[in-house]
C-alpha cells in the first residue's frame, strides 16, 4: 500500500479551495475585511492556516464543519461585552462565528483593528 503525497495549503487561495463554495466565500469575506481594516497588516500563512500580522501581534483564522474561528483573543477584555456571545465553547480564546448566521463584519473589523494596533 502506497501513501498519497498530499499536499498541505501554503496560501489563503489553496486553503480556500478545500471547503465547498459557501464556506470559502464566508472565508474570503473575513479575509477581505480584516485586510480594508488593518491595511498595513501583512498576510501569513502557518499552522496550515492564513493570519495576518501587525506591530508584533498576529491574527489567525480557520474553516470548520459548523463554524468559522478567530484566534487568539486574549487581552480583549475592552471588548467582551460585544465578543462574548461568539465566545467558542471549551476553548479559552477563540471566537466563532456559526455559518448559520451572518459574519459581523463590522465587529470583525473592529476586534482586528483593536488586537493588531492597540494590544
Amino acid at each position: 500500500m502506497h501513501q498519497m503525497n498530499i499536499q498541505k495549503p501554503t496560501t489563503f487561495e489553496a486553503y480556500s479551495a478545500n471547503f465547498p463554495e459557501d464556506i470559502s466565500k464566508r472565508l474570503t469575506q473575513l479575509r477581505e475585511t480584516i485586510k480594508a481594516a488593518v491595511p498595513e497588516a501583512e498576510e501569513i500563512f502557518s499552522y496550515g492556516i492564513p493570519g495576518f500580522k501587525a506591530n508584533g501581534k498576529k491574527v489567525w483564522f480557520a474553516g470548520y464543519k459548523q463554524h468559522i474561528g478567530l484566534y487568539p483573543m486574549y487581552g480583549m477584555e475592552a471588548l467582551e461585552a460585544e465578543i462574548a456571545p461568539y465566545r467558542g465553547k471549551r476553548t479559552k480564546d477563540t471566537l466563532h462565528f456559526p455559518h448559520n448566521k451572518p459574519l459581523p463584519l463590522d465587529l470583525i473589523a473592529k476586534i482586528v483593528t483593536y488586537k493588531l494596533t492597540k494590544l
